[in-house]
Parts: C-alpha cells; structure tokens; sequence
C-alpha cells in the first residue's frame, strides 16, 4: 500500500495565518494525510501561551528563528527589511533541511503549501523539485483586485482610490468604492513596502503553469470571486475554523478560533460564566483582533456607544506591551453599572456560538469574519487596514449580513454613530431582522460547505487525492 501524501505546510508568523493554516493542517489529517508544520518560534510561542487542548496527533512541526523570537512589532520600513531578509533566508534554510529530513525517514514531502507573503517558499519548492501550493487566507476577491492591480488595472485603481465616490469597475467583481480596496492600495498606505511583496507573490504564481490556489472561503459566499480569473485555479476550502464549531465530527477541537490569542487573566476565566446570565441575542460582542492599535479616542466613543445602547456587551481589550489594561476615563462608570465585560483574551469561536450573543463589533479580519456568518451573527463593520474594507463591503453589501460605521473628518467613528449601528443590528425593527435572517441563511450555506460532503470538503479531498494517486 502507498504511503499517504505528505504536506509541508509553512506559514507567516502572525495569528491570521496561523489559525486558518492549523486548521488545514486539522483537514488534512483527517483525510489521511501527513503534515508538516513550519513557522517561526515567536508563532509558536503564541500557539502555547494558553491552555488549549493538545494538538492533534501525527501533526509534526518544524519551528525556525526568524531573529525575533519574542515577536516583530516594528514599522520602520529598514527593520522591516531586514525582518523579512532574516525569514527568507533562515526559512528557505529550515524548509530545505525539513525536506531533506523527511526524505531520510521515508516520508518524502509530497506538497508544500504556503500562505501568502512568502513567495520564496515557492522558489525552495522549485529548486527541491516539490510542487507548491498557495494558500490564501484572505477572500478571494482580495486576491482578484491585487491580480487587476499588477495587470493593467493599477492606474485606475491608484486614480479612483483617491476619489471616494468614484466606482472602480473590475472584471467580474461587484462596483468597488476606495474604501472598498485593500488598504496598501489607497493613498494613505503606511507600508509602502507591502505592495513589492504581493507582486513578488503574483510573479510566482505566473512562473508556475496552471497554478493552483487554496482559498478559505466557500463556493456560496463568493461564486463569481472564485471565477473571475482565468489565468488561476482558485479552489475553495473554508471556511477554516475549529470542528466543534462547524460540523461537531471533534468535540475537542476548539483551539486557534479567532484572531484573539494572547496570555489571560484570572478575570478572563469569567466570560461564560457571564454570558450563561444573560438573555439570547442580548450581548454585544467587541474585538478588533490582535494586530490593529485603535486611537484612545476611538477606544472611549465607542465605550460611549456601547454605554448609551443599553446592550450587555463582552468586549476585549488587549493589554498594552507593558503587560497593563487600557485605562479608560470611564472604566469607572463601564465597571459600576455591570453593564458590561472586559477581558484581555476570550476564545471567539466559543463567543460567537453562544445564544447570548447577538451581534459582533468588528475590525472585519478575516478570520473573524468567516467565523461570523459560521456562528450566524449580525455584525457593525469597522475595518482597520489590509483586507478589512473589502471584507466589510462583502459584509454590508453582497452577504447583507451587517452595517458599515461611518467615520468623521478625523476617521472616527463617534459615540452616535456606534449607537445608530447597533440599533440596526440589534434593535429589532424590519433592518434588524433582514440582517438576521440573512445571518441564518449564509451560517447555514458556510456549514454545508465544510462537512463531509460538502463543496469545499469534496474541492480539498479532490486536492488531497491528486498526491494521493500520484504517490502509487
């Protein structure tokens, strides 16, 4: 008999890519194969730094130093340089040798994988005579605007994007607005060396012939996304979040949901508790991920909002890099009223999924977003950056499954604003139920697509098969 098909799967070391590619890694256990897993040491601290259960057996992992083993948190754009210089050289090193490796014990590596931004894994695969695989972690709309961008499209997205009413037409996508875009595309792009990179990943893939993607979205939440270019075979596997959320097929898996992954508190341990008190769809769920840093007077107008809505709210707020809680002016009166919860790190999956939450303040990761509409839960869309606007227009506009807040001069969204949103969302007029009507339908639709049988099961079993014929 055939030895199974063998992945090595290597990603980013941030949560967004680490959540989703665990949870490949999960699939492709279950359907026989072998993985592999490398990333850098300061992910897999990340990994261990909470009381999850154990990983599931059989999954090796191959972890590399990256030259900042406590984490990368710089944005001067020379640190970033030599960040990335440090993980391709020393990545591209530990890949080579986890080849080499696996080849010794009688486990030849059948596949690599990746996720995005790391383009040289693909270059290692090439030189090692491996087929390699893109996975793509963000919507596969995003990944059609960054091909149009780089394919003749760019001076008129750079044109539009500096006209916020103007419509940006693109093959076979939905009319797109300049908040719309990934934000390294607009004019106040910060990180200017982002853009280099994402077209380095596009310049891979068409070195490659018939080049085929791995995409964390469904079949139903973006038919004509997954279509719209020729040139790539974008096939659909997600959406990507633990099986006791999903299809229930592992009870025990219910580690790495979210974007939330950070050390806990005493405090912490008191959030079901809270939640098991209150009544269904009554809470407010708040959390902007575990990248993006909000203004102080952002954090207080939507501490406002959330105080003038009435609503019980959960919400988390990271603590600072000196280990402390945000301190806000009105901590006192949040804490008094018992109105609602902070905590620095909850499991979100497991939030979401509870009947007490009724809706979910965002900063529209990807990650959080997919586990929204699995959950079934009505969102208030506020992007930060990267992928988020265009997840929030797909939030607001194709799936109907929630509101965009709407920003003043400052780029802040007020303490009114906050509150008109969530009395959309929550407030229980014909909007309120639209929006959760069609959170039912589309937890429905993601669902079907990820158990047994399903489109996006059969599409990655189909994947895993083509090794799996190729190894007898």
């Amino acid at each position: 008999m055939p030895p199974p098909p063998h992945f090595l799967l290597v990603t980013f070391p941030v949560q967004g890519h680490i959540n989703p590619a665990l949870q490949l890694a999960k699939r492709l256990l279950r359907m026989g194969a072998r993985v592999t897993y490398a990333t850098t040491i300061s992910a897999h601290r990340r990994m261990t730094r909470t009381t999850a259960p154990p990983l599931p057996e059989g999954l090796k992992f191959g972890f590399f130093s990256d030259g900042y083993d406590d984490g990368f948190n710089s944005r001067d754009d020379d640190e970033i340089k030599q960040y990335v210089s440090l993980l391709k050289r020393r990545g591209s090193e530990t890949l080579t040798q986890l080849v080499a490796d696996s080849e010794k014990e009688g486990r030849p590596v059948s596949c690599l994988i990746y996720t995005l931004l790391l383009p040289w894994a693909a270059e290692v695969a090439c030189g090692l005579h491996i087929p390699s695989v893109l996975f793509w972690i963000q919507p596969a709309i995003v990944l059609d605007i960054y091909y149009y961008y780089f394919h003749g499209y760019g001076d008129v997205i750079t044109e539009s994007a500096n006209e916020p009413s103007c419509l940006i037409n693109l093959p076979g996508l939905p009319p797109l607005t300049s908040r719309d875009l990934p934000s390294f595309l607009i004019p106040s792009n910060n990180y200017p060396l982002v853009i280099p990179m994402f077209q380095q990943q596009l310049e891979t893939l068409e070195q490659e012939t018939n080049p085929k993607i791995l995409v964390n979205t469904c079949d139903a939440l973006e038919p004509q996304a997954l279509r719209a270019l020729d040139t790539w075979d974008m096939v659909a596997i997600g959406p990507l979040i633990p099986s006791a959320f999903l299809d229930r097929e592992d009870p025990s898996d219910t580690c790495f949901g979210g974007d939330i992954f950070h050390g806990r508190n005493s405090k912490d341990q008191d959030y079901k508790e809270w939640l098991n008190s209150k009544p269904e769809s009554s809470v407010v769920y708040v959390s902007f991920g575990s990248i993006a840093v909000l203004k102080r007077q952002q954090v207080e107008e939507i501490a406002r909002g959330l105080l003038d809505s009435g609503h019980p709210f959960l919400w988390v707020i990271r603590e600072t890099e000196n280990g402390e809680e945000e301190k806000l002016s009105c901590m006192e009166e949040l804490e008094s009223q018992q109105q609602g919860m902070i905590v620095t790190w909850c499991s979100q999956v497991e939030v979401l999924s509870h009947p007490a939450v009724g809706c979910f303040v965002s900063h529209c990761g990807w990650n959080s977003t997919v586990e929204s509409l699995v959950c079934g839960v009505a969102v208030v869309a506020y992007p930060q950056w990267t992928d988020q606007g265009t997840n929030a227009k797909l939030i607001e506009e194709e799936w109907k499954t929630g509101v965009r807040v709407k920003l003043n001069e400052e780029g802040v969204a007020e303490r009114e604003e906050i509150k008109r949103c969530l009395q959309v969302v929550m407030g229980g007029g014909e909007q309120t139920e639209v929006l959760k009507g069609n959170a039912k339908k589309w937890k429905e639709l993601a669902r079907e697509a990820a158990i047994d049988g399903g489109s996006s099961y059969n599409n990655l079993k189909a994947f895993v098969d083509e090794f799996r014929a190729s190894s007898e």
